[in-house]
């Protein structure tokens, strides 16, 4: 998977509150936790709902007298009962080990007695160079630019939301990813052919950015060391998104009214659209236009750790998988059928 925190729990009821409302305190506290790690909202939101659950599978049983053995039928039920993916599975464990660590201070990490859901090895979809040309011309503006970036620099989706103005440099082709997967940086390819797009998106987004200056608007979310270290910084046109979304809301975590970068659900609605009308065959998701830069770049001959780098995977292994599905990596084999 490429993210640890795809998909969303089922939420399950939320646990009942015991005298001392304990399990409302910690949820409180792994709340604080999260957020002083500077974990995603997405992170933080997931983690919490998996507390919630496992809150009331215990019975809310108190909090001081939770065991390993607690962890361990959870996971198991999970496996068995529920019947839910290895990677979910993966994900309520990283959650529950996230607060033994960081709220009650213990470690889980024995757990042989748990039984693990059972993984499954899937090629990633890809689409060849002349259905992907076809899709994306399909998807309307501004979510074409966000296509094409998804496909031309290897991005993923949230990385491209999240794009500053700062991060996409045409003197040297190059676009920077600040604290991608990992919490890491890194600099990806800019496509060449893709600067005209760009500098009319510009236009538009410029625009957007003096009507908000104009109106005393609060400025974009910054990350928050940068926000107590320049308190103005948000106001300031190279730190504003490069993707901002129509309209204003709400910002989650301060409540602070202000602009956001686009939806993913909008660009995601766009793009499915897109496809059901080329009629592209296959489960196509937007993810998808990450593993055809993959594939179609060893494809073209290029070394599996340049490719490695531009998607910012940590191990080799990980990347390798677009090797089995690279199509002309075969070595010249061909079916015995066509031999004569």
């Amino acid at each position: 998977s490429d993210s640890p925190t795809n998909g969303t729990p089922p939420p399950g009821p939320a646990p009942s509150q015991t005298p001392d409302n304990s399990w409302n305190t910690l949820l409180t506290e792994m709340t604080r936790v999260i957020r002083l790690q500077h974990l995603s909202l997405r992170t933080e939101r997931v983690y919490n709902g998996w507390v919630r659950r496992f809150s009331s599978a215990v019975r809310n049983k108190n909090p001081s007298s939770l065991e390993p053995q607690d962890v361990e039928r959870f996971l198991s039920r999970l496996a068995v009962e529920d019947r839910v993916s290895a990677s979910t599975q993966n994900q309520a464990f990283s959650a529950l080990l996230f607060f033994f660590r960081h709220v009650l201070d213990r470690n889980i990490e024995d757990l042989s007695k748990t039984v693990r859901a059972r993984g499954r090895r899937r090629l990633p979809v890809v689409l060849s160079t002349q259905a992907v040309r076809r899709l994306l011309g399909l998807v309307p503006p501004p979510y074409q630019l966000m296509t094409r970036m998804l496909y031309g620099s290897g991005l993923r989706l949230q990385e491209c939301l999240e794009l500053r103005i700062k991060d996409v440099d045409f003197q040297q082709h190059i676009v920077t990813v600040r604290s991608g997967k990992g919490e890491k940086d890194r600099q990806t390819i800019l496509a060449d052919n893709i600067e005209a797009d760009w500098t009319k998106h510009l236009e538009d987004v410029k625009a957007t950015y003096q009507q908000d200056r104009a109106q005393g608007l609060p400025g974009v979310a910054m990350p928050t060391a940068l926000e107590r270290k320049y308190p103005n910084a948000g106001k300031e046109w190279d730190w504003f998104w490069a993707f901002p979304a129509p309209s204003l809301s709400v910002d989650p975590r301060t409540r602070i009214v202000r602009r956001h970068h686009q939806h993913p659900s909008a660009l995601q609605k766009q793009f499915k659209r897109a496809a059901q009308t080329a009629e592209v065959t296959g489960h196509a998701t937007i993810h998808c236009l990450r593993h055809c830069f993959a594939t179609h770049l060893l494809e073209a001959g290029y070394d599996i750790r340049t490719v490695q780098e531009l998607l910012g995977h940590s191990k080799l292994e990980t990347t390798m998988i677009y090797t089995h599905v690279a199509q002309r990596l075969r070595l010249g084999v061909r079916s015995p059928l066509d031999q004569r």
